[in-house]
C-alpha cells in the first residue's frame, strides 16, 4: 500500500532498547487515523511510525483498515506508486486485493495469505480491491532493509501458513517462528509476524524470543497482554527482555491479533513517502527518479490508470525525527 498523505512527515527511526526500571512493561501505542486521499477513501488507522515509537524490530509503518464497505468507500483503488529500501506485507482478514508489480507479478491477496514484495533498489506495484469484495479488512505493514541489503533487487514472495491450535487460540505464522511454527519467507533481519485469534475468555502462554521487541496489534476484542488491557485499534509494545509472553481474551466473543516482532533495528533510517534510505539525498533522488520514469522502478502493467505521482518535498533539508529519549 501508498502512503498517499498529500504531506507526508519525514521521519528518523532507530533503535530504541533502553528501559528505564519505573516504566511499564507494556506501553500502549493509540493510532492515528489517516484517510488515503479523496472524498470517499478509505480511512486507516496508523500505529506505526509515530512519535512515541517509530519501530518494532525492522517493522517501520502499520496500516490497520476496516472493515470497510466496499459499497460506500468505493474499496482500495492505489495507482502503481514506487517503494525504496523496505519489504511491504499485506495481510488481509476480508476480502481480495489485486496486486501488479513491475516484476511481472500478479497475485490476489486473500485472507490468512501472505504477500510479501521487496522493493530493495527500486519497485513500483498497484493495489486495487476486487469485485468479489464486499467488506475489506486487513493491516499493511513495512520493513525496513538493512543498509547492506537496502539496494537487493526487487522479488515478490506468497505463503499459506497452515494455522496452528494451542489453548483455544487459532495461530497463523507468516514471517519467522513461533508456537512450533516456522514461515519459509525469507527476510533480511530476525522478524516474526503471527495472526493470533483468541476464542472467548481464552488465555495463552508462548514463548518468545527475549532478544525481541514485540508488538500486539488488536483487530476486535479486548486483550490482555501481560498486565495491560488493549482496546480494539490499540498496539501493546513489550520491551526486549520478555522470554514469555501471555494474551488473555477479557471478551465474551472471539479476539483477533497481530503479533509483531523482531531483534531491535540497531540503523536509523529517513522515512519519507514511500521511500526508506540513510539520508535526505536518498529521498531526493529516489523521488527525482519516481518522476521521471527512470528504470530504477519500471513498469506496471495491467492497471488502467496513471501512475500516483509523488508529493512535494518539503522546501528545506529534511530534518529526521527520533524516538523520545527515555529516562
Amino acid at each position: 500500500m501508498s502512503n498517499v498523505e498529500t504531506d507526508p512527515v519525514e521521519m528518523l527511526c532507530g533503535a530504541d532498547t533502553e528501559r528505564g526500571a519505573e516504566e511499564p512493561r507494556v506501553d500502549v501505542i493509540s493510532p492515528r487515523e489517516v484517510p488515503l486521499g479523496g472524498p470517499r477513501a478509505m480511512t486507516v488507522r496508523r500505529t506505526l511510525p509515530q512519535r512515541a515509537r517509530t519501530l518494532i524490530g525492522a517493522w517501520c509503518f502499520a496500516d490497520h483498515y476496516g472493515p470497510d464497505d466496499v459499497s460506500v468507500t468505493g474499496g482500495m483503488d492505489v495507482a502503481p506508486h514506487p517503494h525504496t529500501g523496505l519489504q511491504t506485507v499485506s495481510w488481509l482478514f476480508s476480502g481480495e486485493i489485486e496486486h501488479r508489480d513491475t516484476l511481472g507479478s500478479h497475485a490476489f491477496v486473500r485472507p490468512g495469505e501472505l504477500n510479501l514484495m521487496t522493493g530493495g533498489h527500486g519497485i513500483a506495484h498497484s493495489e486495487v480491491s476486487t469485485p468479489r469484495t464486499t467488506i475489506l479488512h486487513g493491516v499493511q505493514l513495512w520493513v525496513a532493509l538493512p543498509d547492506e541489503h537496502r539496494h537487493t533487487e526487487r522479488d515478490f514472495q506468497h505463503h499459506v501458513p497452515e494455522p496452528v491450535h494451542i489453548d483455544g487460540a487459532e495461530i497463523r505464522v507468516f514471517l519467522g517462528s513461533l508456537a512450533g511454527s516456522v514461515s519459509p519467507v525469507r527476510t533480511f533481519t530476525p522478524l516474526l509476524g503471527a495472526e493470533i485469534a483468541l476464542g472467548p475468555r481464552a488465555s495463552i502462554t508462548l514463548a518468545v524470543d527475549p532478544g525481541y521487541e514485540h508488538g500486539l496489534l488488536v483487530d476486535h476484542g479486548d486483550v490482555r497482554m501481560a498486565d495491560t488491557l488493549l482496546r480494539p485499534a490499540d498496539m501493546g509494545y513489550a520491551h526486549p527482555g520478555i522470554g514469555v509472553l501471555t494474551l488473555t481474551n477479557e471478551s465474551d466473543a472471539r479476539a483477533r491479533t497481530v503479533l509483531l516482532g523482531g531483534a531491535p533495528f540497531e540503523e536509523e533510517v529517513v522515512m519519507w513517502w514511500n521511500f526508506i534510505g540513510r539520508s535526505h539525498d536518498d529521498i531526493v533522488r529516489a523521488r527525482d527518479d519516481w518522476q521521471h520514469a527512470s528504470e530504477r522502478f519500471g513498469t506496471v502493467k495491467g492497471y488502467d490508470g496513471d501512475r500516483l505521482p509523488a508529493p512535494t518535498l518539503p522546501n528545506a533539508t529534511i530534518t529526521p525525527r527520533r524516538n523520545p529519549p527515555r529516562h
